[in-house]
């Protein structure tokens, strides 16, 4: 298949196409041959790490307070959830109502479309560098060590749960008086070295913990990662994001087991989003004369929780609340050699060269 014949394509991969013309009109699918693109609209992207923290009780926790003078131990398992951050940013999505197609001719200098991988125009006549989006670092806690294979032969032969309790904080108060008697140097074998001490030291520690969560209980964290997106057409006054829960986590906003996590969009600029240039070709019926981008209005977004704000962003840019201009069609005539570059989240120009 020749160039000529190549079929519009608008949500494949990343794509560049070589087109020899700019002829633009407005896209239809499965008509006409050429290049086909969106302008985008903006969502908000909301990324919430929210920290599971599980409670097991330890085999002694009855007798905690008893032989080691902690208090306020419970015997009860539980699961708490925690919000840890949010993070919010803006994404691109193709806006169906700014589809067009750079239909292929031999004669234009708009040599090289590229586009997202759903179809948002990138660049005219250049190519962008390739951006990695980045990842959120999710923590886990190291499993507990058992504190059953530090149990003596003493131990393990007691008659009841109350004998091990007693025999094991012993052997708990044992090991702070070796470590106390190795740092002060009055340990009857002494380390040869710094290594050695420091080997001991923490094997002693170990030792120490382990025995000592079977009276204090464990306790695990594991963070997990909730991602929801918006497309706002309008303001939001005020609506709920999310929910959550202590108990089951991060909940979808119309389960009323969690408290809600509220979002607020307020449009700094008059909504308008269609310009009149583009108003008036297409009442003529015409595609527009020269590639159409976005000028983005400013929106203030607040996210709220228990009253108190957890995120706020006076100046964020939406595709959806500016409006639409036209490039000036000179930038790709001859000897111009044109080359722009297009923010893929609210179809703005990032940048324009030319010769």
């Amino acid at each position: 298949m020749n160039r000529k014949g190549i079929i519009a394509m608008s949500m494949l991969a990343t794509t560049i196409c070589t087109a020899n013309a700019h002829d633009i009109d407005y896209y239809k699918p499965g008509e006409g041959e050429g290049i086909a693109y969106f302008l985008p609209k903006t969502a908000i992207e909301v990324n919430v790490i929210a920290t599971k923290v599980k409670y097991t009780p330890g085999d002694f926790c009855q007798y905690a307070n008893r032989y080691l003078k902690i208090n306020n131990i419970t015997s009860e398992p539980s699961t708490n959830w925690e919000i840890k951050k949010i993070e919010v940013r803006t994404v691109g999505v193709p806006d169906s109502t700014k589809a067009y197609i750079i239909k292929l001719n031999e004669k234009s200098l708009m040599s090289d479309i590229e586009v997202t991988d759903n179809g948002i125009i990138k660049a005219i006549n250049t190519s962008t560098p390739k951006t990695v989006k980045s990842e959120y670092i999710l923590e886990k806690s190291q499993p507990s060590e058992d504190g059953r294979k530090y149990l003596t032969e003493e131990i393990l032969s007691a008659g009841s749960t109350a004998k091990m309790a007693e025999l094991t904080a012993k052997e708990i108060y044992n090991i702070r008086e070796s470590k106390n008697l190795i740092l002060r140097g009055q340990a009857d074998t002494m380390p040869k070295d710094g290594a050695s001490l420091k080997l001991i030291m923490e094997n002693l520690d170990k030792q120490e913990k382990a025995l000592t969560e079977m009276f204090i209980g464990k306790t695990s964290t594991e963070d997990k990662l909730f991602t929801t997106t918006i497309l706002p057409e309008k303001e939001v006054t005020s609506s709920t994001l999310l929910r959550i829960s202590k108990k089951l986590g991060i909940l979808s906003p119309d389960n009323l087991a969690g408290e809600p996590i509220y979002i607020k969009i307020e449009s700094q600029t008059p909504m308008q989003t269609v310009s009149i240039n583009e108003e008036d070709s297409k009442k003529k019926k015409k595609g527009p004369k020269g590639v159409l981008y976005n000028i983005p209005g400013k929106a203030n977004v607040s996210i709220t929780f228990k009253g108190k704000n957890i995120f706020e962003d006076n100046n964020m840019l939406f595709a959806q609340f500016g409006n639409t201009e036209l490039l000036v069609e000179d930038l790709f005539k001859k000897k111009v050699n044109a080359r722009v570059i297009f923010d893929t989240v609210t179809g703005g120009i990032q940048k324009i060269d030319k010769d």
